[in-house]
């Protein structure tokens, strides 16, 4: 028996109700588990690229600092971490110009913003 989907109306404020729903349509009645399978999923990747991104934040390695958070960003919208997201293309964008001062506080914000998802996400799926 597969585990109830959780819905979009459970959503902790942390996460988009209205990018939840999108989900949801996806599977209406829930029979596939698409959404929770979808968090499932999200959760687990994010976890490996916040350690990937802690690991090229002590090395200060730029390039993979923009390719993991280039990688987070449409997943994050996805779920409904949209602040996750902007700080994500803030990142991004960043890197790309090759904007250093400053990049260090807001890769420390993304990774924050990174654990308060999981949370969000650990919390519908215990739903």
């Amino acid at each position: 028996m597969n585990a109830p989907t959780p819905h979009p109306a459970a959503a902790p404020q942390q996460l988009d109700a209205q990018a939840l729903a999108k989900l949801h349509e996806l599977d209406p009645d829930g029979r596939h588990g698409v959404v929770r399978r979808v968090l499932q999923t999200f959760e687990t990747t994010l976890v490996r690229y916040v350690a990937d991104l802690a690991e090229a934040r002590d090395r200060g390695d730029m390039a993979v600092m923009g390719r993991i958070a280039h990688t987070i960003k449409p997943s994050s919208a996805a779920v409904g971490a949209l602040a996750l997201s902007v700080l994500c293309a803030d990142v991004e964008r960043q890197v790309r110009n090759g904007e250093t001062a400053g990049l260090l506080p807001r890769v420390e914000n993304l990774l924050s913003e990174a654990e308060r998802a999981l949370v969000a996400v650990r919390a519908m799926l215990r739903t």
